[in-house]
């Protein structure tokens, strides 16, 4: 892994996360505009900020599993763990995305995406996606501990590739806004996100999956993908930080139904 990346992880963390990492960074406001290089530099380093998260919630069901707390509470407990250190940001994004859908006309689906309050379509969401994610933790984790936790760690770095790849192939929404005051990541960046996750993921899943189970949930990962930016060009124009967030999580939750699938060879 090439050693820039590394030390843009700290930065990273302090993107994604709410953890104390030592350090100043901080994402330029939407008014310094789209050309500061931010997000092209930050971008590889997001697939191994989302791992650190991943091994975290691993920790955190290992230790539930090695008490006895049960495969259901110990997965609960790890996608609450996992959503607290975020501080809830992409599934933050998903709610606004979901309530936007609410609206009629791309302005007033923007609008209602700035709304700090939730709504209907929002909640739903947000209820459906953590049934999700802990259902298919839980199976896996019902299956092998081990095998849930490497699965954590793969979908954290997989699905961090998805925030800048979506900055990436959907121009800004709105010319206001923090996808905006980022900058969109060039090509190289994107690709170099992608390698890392991929390589990540190929690493944790495959000796304890196989070759084939990676592969389904890879697929499950890029099609969920695809799925968002195609809503976001169809109902929104564009992308925003909301539907980077949103792709986020579908890409996670997407990837861990993948290996659910072949979850009963563990």
């Amino acid at each position: 892994m090439p050693l820039p990346v590394l030390s843009d992880v700290p930065e990273a963390l302090r993107f994604l996360t709410r953890l104390p990492v030592p350090g100043s960074g901080a994402a330029p406001a939407a008014s310094d505009g789209p050309a500061r290089p931010y997000m092209d530099r930050l971008a590889p380093a997001f697939p191994v900020a989302g791992a650190i998260i991943g091994l975290l919630g691993a920790l955190v069901l290992a230790v539930g599993l090695a008490i006895h707390l049960g495969s259901w509470v110990s997965s609960v407990l790890a996608v609450a763990v996992m959503t607290a250190i975020t501080g809830a940001l992409h599934e933050d994004g998903l709610a606004d995305t979901a309530d936007g859908l609410g609206g009629n006309g791309i302005e007033r689906r923007l609008e209602i995406m700035k709304d700090s309050r939730i709504g209907s379509f929002g909640v739903l969401a947000l209820v459906l996606a953590m049934l999700l994610k802990v259902g298919a933790l839980q199976g896996l984790s019902f299956a092998s501990g081990l095998g849930a936790g490497a699965a954590l760690v793969a979908a954290g770095a997989l699905s961090r590739t998805a925030g800048p790849w979506m900055l990436a192939v959907l121009p800004p929404a709105r010319a206001s806004g923090l996808a905006a005051g980022v900058g969109r990541p060039s090509p190289a960046a994107c690709r170099m996100a992608a390698a890392i996750g991929v390589v990540i993921a190929f690493a944790v899943t495959v000796p304890v999956f196989g070759l084939a189970a990676f592969v389904v949930a890879l697929i499950f990962g890029i099609a969920a993908f695809f799925g968002i930016v195609r809503l976001a060009r169809a109902q929104f124009g564009g992308q925003t930080g909301d539907i980077a967030g949103a792709a986020i999580v579908a890409v996670e939750i997407a990837f861990l139904t993948g290996l659910l699938i072949f979850a009963r060879q563990l």
